[in-house]
């Protein structure tokens, strides 16, 4: 709601009204804090509300430690980012109001992914923060890097989360539900489960942009910086270190897990502080930070041991706090310098000194110094890894595996305070500017910054202050995450001083060597610069992303050819080589029975030879009889099995599309085409005879596989008893599965839409004309008529001679009004006799169309004077209205009521409420019928009509009369 409502509030009050809306998180928040002296002693809190009952997903939520933890970051930091982006915008920055209201709905779809308790409903969060998160890289649609990035990240992130999802379902098939809390107290185990294993670490490695997926986060820095903040330092990114942290109770020892996680963590530490170095633009800078600290969270909690787990998660809201301030930092910078290039930066901490020692407190807790919070959680984490180093901590990493990996994060941790130090030494340092090597200088002076505009980041590196010291608090938060881990040498703990040891040893290599690399980073820059190549995972990517269009363009061209002929062949020939190849196991089960009744046989050997005459004939016309004499056949066959609704319906279908086909055959040629046959015929045949196969073969597997009883056996008594009547068939239509009735008619109405839009030039009432508007033509005596008679049929005035059938009038005056009445009969009998609203319909429209072939389309405009369009329109709301109308009555949707009731000399009548669904039906398909009718029909006479007055007025032309023989 509240997301709904920031456009609103954003024109209404302007940037002002960040303020407000940041009270919206920060009252979630407090009420989150609140429930912390419950959750942490062990108490859980849960919520869980049925929702797909079909597929075992329910709406659970649960709040317990961990998820406390990263509530209190998406909430806290959130707030404080709405709050920012007050100062942080323009009053002229566009798409600001939107920006709003997406980034209030991703702090919701997050706060959703870390409290949710279903696996399958993780995985709806999972991608709601994709597609929020793709709207904020891409805030600036005009910007083409922002397009990139924006698409990139979706792209890259939705692969994750497909393989998350096939996860998600083999796990939660293995463990009998999708419920996160059960699978993790009774974890499954089995080979299934390590693959399921495996691909939700794809999802985690990929949200998290770990190594081979590092490349699309510092891309999305083209987002707007109170995004990158949010999103990419504070939130989104640690969805998948949260994920990681989720199942490491339960599946640390799943085989793969350690070597993983632990390899592409280091590897992406490395190589994003190596990155980072090499950077002119701080939010870069920040950025290839942000990789490598990700690495180094994932390859934490990714150990195993409760420890790595507890130091893992302090380590995490570290992270959280630094990284939010120093994009904040930047942010102002960028505002109030107007540039991010640290080669054109110099002397800010005399201009904005508030600025400056906020972000070199939050750069000296991100290098892990004392005694900020990041030097309590990276001393942790030292602590964890020398214990699984010496003693395996239950984790089988001792001895050569944990020392390289011990001493491989000390080497990162050397280059996180290398980046550390160039960042403030980049945005805060007083220096000359070289001209050669920088680009020209600002062209407008650094203004200070507003108090309100600093506010934010202050905030922050308050908290990273404040948690250095609040050590204990903090291991009693944190103490029941992991709680079935084994604990190892030593209990977790987050204290500042952990004893002189190998744990303070690494910490004083990893400061010293970051010093080092600050010292000698004219040498560094040279050797970076010698080992720079053009290889690169995000090469590899866009090539891979070009190589895809191509291929796109190229198979586009082949089975994009505008034929139809072409479309059908390719659609055809997929069916019977994928789906149709499953039949050859299914084959021999199949057992085949001739015939019912030996009267099939002559009916089915005439559908055959219907068939094999039609596709021979090169006369459209013939083929389309012949094509209808085979629905006609199959109607036959209907009787004969007992389905005379069916058989009714099909020759009714059968009857309408012949004629509606011959009319449309009066603007096309004779033949199919004039050319000789080619070759392809042969293929043609081939194709035609394996779908034949295909097809008959899927109606033969599906009925020899069925094993239990059918529901036919007890449909007559139920719907007698439950639909009110005795015609099976239309019950199940407007009763059963009345749902998938109204959205065929809705179908019909979209494809009655489809042809007046294609054929009808203005709209469909536009061409109706009355028999009397017409003027007698000369020559033809005037018929006289009783005051408000008319004619029937004035064919003298309709119609030429040569067009017109006596023979035809007169058989149309004699069953037309009957054809009328048998429709009615057929819509009000049609629940316990063959009919119903759709038979009805069609028995109309045959109606309509006798009377259009014997008169014209003037006398079809007499027979219907309406709108084809109104006329179906009222069709589709008197179904709609019939089926909300039981709820009027305390009744649910589309239920249907039985009244039985005495009428005086009339008898005892059944009245069901399921006809006015059925009337609805008849006025749609009547409707269809009439559009059908003038566009086919009427339009096309009018084009006839007049192209031969053209033909004669060319022909009476002087020019024409000279050029005559």
């Amino acid at each position: 709601m509240v997301a709904a409502a920031c456009p609103w509030a954003l024109l209404r009050f302007g940037r002002r009204a960040f303020g407000v809306i940041a009270l919206a998180p920060l009252a979630g928040a407090v009420w989150i804090a609140a429930q912390g002296p419950r959750v942490l002693d062990g108490d859980p809190l849960e919520e869980v509300h049925p929702w797909v009952g079909s597929i075992g997903m329910d709406l659970a939520f649960q709040l317990g430690p961990l998820q406390w933890v990263m509530a209190l970051v998406v909430l806290g930091i959130g707030a404080v980012v709405l709050a920012y982006c007050g100062w942080y915008f323009h009053a002229d920055s566009v798409g600001v109001p939107r920006f709003a209201g997406v980034l209030v709905a991703f702090m919701a779809a997050m706060l959703g992914l870390v409290l949710v308790d279903d696996l399958l409903l993780l995985y709806v969060f999972w991608e709601a923060t994709t597609v929020f998160s793709f709207l904020l890289v891409g805030h600036d649609p005009t910007r083409r890097s922002s397009r990139q990035s924006a698409l990139t990240a979706l792209i890259v992130t939705t692969l994750g989360g497909l393989a998350m999802l096939v996860g998600a379902i083999v796990l939660g098939q293995e463990a009998g539900t999708h419920r996160i809390s059960q699978i993790l107290a009774d974890p499954p185990s089995g080979a299934a489960v390590t693959v399921a294993v495996h691909l939700l670490l794809v999802g985690a490695i990929s949200k998290s942009a770990l190594v081979p997926f590092h490349f699309w986060l510092p891309g999305a820095m083209a987002a707007p910086t109170p995004v990158s903040a949010y999103l990419h330092a504070a939130s989104m990114v640690k969805a998948g270190v949260y994920l990681v942290a989720l199942l490491a109770p339960a599946f640390a020892a799943t085989p793969g897990w350690r070597p993983v996680l632990l390899v592409l963590g280091l590897t992406t530490m490395l190589l994003g502080g190596v990155r980072a170095l090499r950077q002119h633009d701080l939010k870069l800078l920040l950025a290839y930070g942000t990789v490598s600290q990700l690495g180094f969270l994932v390859l934490v909690v990714g150990v195993g041991s409760r420890s790595a787990l507890v130091a893992g998660i302090a380590l995490l809201l570290a992270h959280a706090l630094f990284k939010a301030t120093l994009f904040l930092v930047v942010g102002v910078i960028d505002r109030c310098a107007g540039t991010r290039d640290l080669r054109r930066l110099t002397g800010l901490r005399q201009r904005m000194p508030v600025v400056a020692v906020a972000g070199t407190v939050a750069a000296a807790s991100m290098a892990g110094l004392p005694p900020l919070l990041g030097y309590l959680a990276k001393e942790s984490v030292f602590v964890a890894l020398v214990d699984v180093a010496a003693e395996g901590d239950g984790t089988g990493l001792e001895g050569a595996a944990g020392w390289p990996l011990l001493a491989g994060t000390v080497l990162g941790s050397a280059l996180t305070v290398a980046y550390s130090a160039r960042f403030v030494w980049g945005a805060f340092g007083t220096r000359e500017v070289d001209a050669d090597r920088s680009p020209a200088a600002p062209a407008s002076p650094v203004r200070p910054p507003r108090a309100g505009f600093v506010a934010g980041p202050v905030l922050l590196a308050l908290g990273c202050v404040a948690l250095g010291f609040a050590g204990g608090p903090l291991t009693r938060a944190l103490g029941g995450v992991g709680g079935t881990l084994p604990v190892g040498a030593h209990e977790p703990e987050l204290v500042l001083w952990h004893g002189v040891g190998l744990p303070l040893l690494a910490t004083v290599v990893a400061i010293l060597g970051g010093v080092l690399l600050v010292a000698a980073r004219t040498p560094v820059e040279r050797w970076q610069a010698r080992l720079a190549h053009d290889l690169s995972l995000e090469r590899a990517y866009r090539a891979s992303i070009r190589l895809l269009d191509r291929a796109a363009v190229e198979v586009t061209a082949v089975v994009q050819r505008g034929s139809a002929a072409a479309y059908l062949g390719i659609i055809l020939l997929v069916v019977v080589l994928l789906p149709g190849s499953t039949l050859l196991q299914g084959w021999r089960d199949i057992t085949v029975r001739a015939w019912d009744l030996p009267a099939q046989v002559p009916v089915g050997v005439g559908v055959l030879v219907a068939a094999v005459m039609a596709v021979r004939s090169r006369r459209r016309l013939r083929a389309v009889l012949l094509a209808g004499a085979t629905g006609y056949g199959t109607a036959l066959l209907f009787v004969m099995q007992g389905a005379p609704d069916l058989a009714l319906t099909q020759v009714l279908v059968e009857t309408i599309t012949v004629v509606i086909f011959a009319l449309a055959l009066r603007r096309l040629p004779e033949y199919f085409t004039d050319r000789p046959l080619s070759r392809q015929r042969y293929w043609r045949v081939v194709l035609s005879v394996g779908v034949a196969v295909v097809g008959a073969g899927f109606m033969l597997v599906a009925a020899g596989a069925r094993t239990a009883t059918p529901v036919s056996a007890t449909m007559p008594q139920e719907a007698l008893d439950y639909g009110g009547g005795e015609n099976i068939v239309n019950v199940i239509l407007v009763d059963v599965r009345a749902w998938d009735t109204l959205g065929e008619i809705a179908v019909l109405v979209v494809a009655a839409t489809g042809v007046a839009s294609l054929v009808f030039v203005r709209h469909r009432g536009a061409g109706i004309r009355r028999v009397h508007e017409i003027p007698y033509p000369a020559g033809v005596a005037k018929q006289a008529t009783r005051p408000g008679r008319r004619a029937w049929l004035p064919a003298p005035r309709t119609m030429a001679p040569e067009n017109r059938s006596i023979i035809f009038e007169v058989v149309t005056r004699l069953l037309f009004h009957t054809v009328i009445v048998f429709s009615i009969y057929l819509l009000i009998a049609g629940h316990n006799e063959p009919g119903g609203g759709f038979a009805a319909g069609m028995v109309t429209g045959l109606a309509l169309v006798i009377r259009y072939l014997a008169g014209g389309r003037y006398e079809l405009d007499e027979a219907a004077p309406v709108d084809a369009g109104r006329l179906i329109g009222a069709g589709l709301v008197v179904a709609a209205v019939s089926a909300l109308l039981p709820i009027a009555v305390g009744g649910a949707v589309l239920q249907s009521a039985v009244v039985d009731v005495h009428v005086p000399l009339v008898g005892d009548l059944h009245l069901v409420s399921s006809v006015l669904f059925d009337v609805g039906v008849y006025l749609v398909v009547v409707g269809l019928a009439l559009d059908l009718l003038r566009a086919l029909g009427s339009h096309i006479d009018r084009q006839l009509v007049r192209e031969r007055r053209e033909a004669e007025t060319e022909a009476t032309t002087p020019e024409a009369q000279v050029s005559a023989p």
